[in-house]
């Protein structure tokens, strides 16, 4: 694993970049800002390892504003350009088939990545916090691949998730875990499990 930065326009972010076996790469992204989500984020660790332990390339990044990334939190918007820096910091290291994770908060500001701005080859979504952020301007996600959350999960509650899928990829798989809520708590290795199911 290796501390690098990169670019968004004129602000320079922190990522955790670790190199894979393979020419496939993954950015994950991590839950709020404004309430301590981070690249170190437990669930995003859970995440990210299942990827790499596949032989992707994967970057980590902390979003503007947080830990060493310079600027400031924009409400989503200026972290969708911070996505997007981090697909070409990807591309630019070698990678050919970039694929998107978020977690949370790093989920919604995933959705509104679309083909016609970079071009993204898979996409997961972890506990998209739908009681917490307003997805209506979320429209269809083809590269839209698996959606997981937790049965106890009150911001991303699969009564309130599933319905979503018709919209986003009627195709794409959704899985519960019983147990888990928002954070995870005891489930990371099962939820690790899930998304290395998926690759």
């Amino acid at each position: 694993m290796e501390r690098i930065h990169f670019n968004s326009g004129n602000l320079t972010l922190e990522g955790l970049f670790t190199k894979g076996s393979s020419e496939r790469g993954v950015v994950v992204t991590h839950p709020h800002p404004l309430y301590g989500g981070d690249m170190y984020n437990p669930v995003v660790q859970a995440v990210a390892d299942a990827y790499i332990q596949a032989g992707y390339s994967c970057l980590q990044f902390n979003f503007r504003g947080v830990g060493h990334s310079t600027g400031h939190f924009d409400n989503g918007r200026g972290e969708r350009a911070d996505v997007i820096a981090a697909l070409e910091c990807l591309t630019a290291r070698g990678v050919d088939a970039v694929s998107l994770a978020g977690y949370s908060f790093g989920s919604w500001v995933n959705a509104h990545i679309t083909a016609d701005m970079t071009p993204v080859a898979h996409q997961i979504m972890v506990s998209p916090p739908v009681t917490f952020i307003e997805f209506t301007e979320v429209g269809s996600l083809p590269m839209l691949k698996f959606v997981v959350t937790g049965g106890h999960d009150e911001i991303a509650p699969p009564g309130m998730v599933a319905p979503l899928l018709s919209g986003w990829n009627p195709e794409a798989r959704m899985e519960i875990i019983p147990e888990a809520d928002h954070f995870y708590g005891g489930c990371l290795d099962r939820l690790q499990a899930l998304v290395s199911g998926q690759l």
